[in-house]
């Protein structure tokens, strides 16, 4: 049978995974953040060694 009343956990679940995807956005940023970066290091090294 069907449950009457409140729906049970769906302030939680929606909650949970809010916060679940913010957790794996920021993960990506950083990632990608640190691509950028060593992309910019690797070229910077090229550079440098295309001016020898």
């Amino acid at each position: 049978m069907a449950k009457t009343g409140r729906e049970k956990n769906t302030k939680n679940k929606a909650k949970h995974s809010k916060l679940m995807d913010r957790k794996q956005n920021k993960k990506k940023a950083e990632e990608a953040a640190r691509k950028a970066r060593l992309k910019a290091i690797i070229q910077k090294v090229n550079a440098q060694k295309e001016t020898e």
